[in-house]
């Protein structure tokens, strides 16, 4: 059952949502936008090192933030409007896998969570029973059975193939489904973090929030032939982040982990870490990673950015300030005025 107190929150996102951490995909950039002036000034030399070189150039990425920022003001009105028209037009083929159950779950992942809930539950114990995945701090784990996995996707293929609309994970994925539109937060995603997630974050990430974990935002991402074949480097907007591979079948597109976003890319080794059907990674949220290309097949992953209010408040991860408060629908972007 879930937690009253997280739903009794009011939820917030920081209004640098608006103006900070674009990511330039064709530049692999993540820049500030306050005002065109300031953005010339703190990013025009740089841009242009990096082949952004005529005025039309850099017109065009101008463009291209103004839409952003536009998208993002309406996010939370065009996330409800979404969500109502799925629920009034939308037949599941699955209805149950919107529902956690015990039997979706791999015994051996029951058998952890079971060690951290006990009266024994200690980090180094834990550390026992898991594997480090090459990575710092980076944990595989079995998650599910697999033949919820490939129900799961096939819901998912079903709800691509409809006329419902479709809103998109962020701006990095073009392909890909946010859960909570699709209706799979009360029922499935909130419990898992909840019951299941939250003990092995509390052991693993104490130092980064996760002995409280309030909230989420869970999606969908997909990575085909044709579609998205890859994921820059990156961090995400998490105190603590789970991936889970759903299938199908594919070849090649590993994870890549770095260092913490503190830590200057020339001063990186970055980590190659193999994607298997029906296991998660589990690592912090500000850890930089990314994915390489797949080369045959589908694969989705299923990603649950678990967000700590308590953190969050006093510095914005994506921006590195106090945050400046501005509502949100549902579990916004995880920020409370507590």
């Amino acid at each position: 059952m879930s937690n009253e107190a997280d739903r009794k929150s009011k939820f917030y996102s920081c209004s640098c949502f608006l103006t900070d951490n674009f990511f330039l995909e064709d530049f692999r950039l993540h820049v500030r936008f306050v005002s065109e002036q300031q953005f010339r000034l703190d990013y025009q030399p740089l841009l242009k090192r990096l082949g952004c070189i005529t005025e039309q150039q850099f017109g065009d990425v101008l463009s291209k933030i103004s839409q952003e920022v536009d998208r993002r003001r309406r996010l939370c009105e065009a996330s409800a409007e979404r969500s109502a028209a799925i629920k009034s037009t939308y037949q599941p083929l699955h209805p149950h896998v919107y529902h956690l159950q015990e039997s979706y779950l791999n015994a051996e992942f029951k058998q952890i969570v079971e060690f951290c809930r006990s009266g024994a539950a200690c980090e180094a114990g834990l550390l026992g029973l898991l594997e480090e995945a090459g990575a710092p701090r980076v944990y595989r784990l079995p998650v599910f059975e697999r033949k919820f996995c490939q129900e799961l996707v096939e819901e998912l293929e079903h709800f691509e193939l409809s006329s419902a609309p479709k809103g998109r994970p962020n701006t990095m994925n073009n392909y890909g489904i946010l859960l909570n539109e699709l209706g799979f937060d009360d029922g499935f995603i909130t419990p898992l973090r909840e019951l299941y997630l939250q003990p092995l974050a509390s052991l693993l990430y104490p130092d980064c929030g996760g002995r409280c974990l309030d909230s989420h935002k869970a999606f969908v991402v997909k990575y085909a032939l044709k579609e998205d074949l890859d994921l820059s480097y990156h961090y995400d907007n998490a105190e603590v982040t789970l991936n889970v591979s759903l299938g199908k079948e594919f070849s090649d597109g590993n994870l890549f982990f770095g260092d913490m976003r503190q830590v200057p890319l020339s001063e990186t080794e970055c980590t190659e870490v193999e994607h298997r059907v029906t296991e998660g990674l589990l690592h912090r949220g500000q850890h930089m990673h990314g994915a390489l290309p797949i080369s045959r097949g589908q694969r989705w992953n299923l990603i649950v950015w678990m967000r700590a209010s308590q953190e969050r408040n006093k510095l914005c991860p994506m921006c590195n300030r106090r945050p400046s408060l501005v509502e949100g629908g549902g579990f916004a972007e995880g920020f409370t005025k507590a």
